[in-house]
């Protein structure tokens, strides 16, 4: 079931010339920073797109562990990550992805003839065909 809000812990390993960022609820949900804020920020994003993953592919979310249950090294501390999903899928969804088309090599310079935007076009006649305004 998708929820709108997500807390889980991470664990900052500080190593030698960045900080390591793991989830030990979510296994493979990794990510890594220079310095403590890039640290935050990085553990935010990485929630949100292993979460809009394993929703996407219908894979049931485990329940968070309690922070103060989990196991640390001495260059190790937890911090509570929370995400707010809406704003994530949103982003996420509405993502601009490249896409390659195949026509007559005639109609491709007549277009770009006339400075014709190709990814406009294609937009615009995807959405009319598929009866979506806007």
């Amino acid at each position: 079931m998708k929820k709108d809000i997500y807390i889980y812990p991470a664990i900052l390993t500080q190593y030698k010339n960045d900080i390591g960022i793991t989830f030990p609820d979510l296994p493979g949900c990794v990510s890594n920073a220079d310095n403590m804020d890039e640290a935050v920020k990085s553990a935010k994003e990485v929630l949100a797109l292993h979460l809009f993953g394993m929703e996407e592919d219908n894979i049931e979310i485990p329940s968070p562990s309690s922070i103060s249950k989990i196991k640390l090294d001495k260059n190790q501390i937890p911090l509570l990550v929370d995400v707010y999903m809406p704003l994530y899928r949103e982003a996420i969804q509405n993502t601009s992805v490249k896409t390659t088309v195949t026509m007559p090599q005639w109609l491709k310079f007549l277009a770009e003839k006339n400075n014709i935007n190709f990814s406009q076009v294609i937009q615009t006649a995807l959405k009319q065909k598929l009866n979506i305004n806007g």
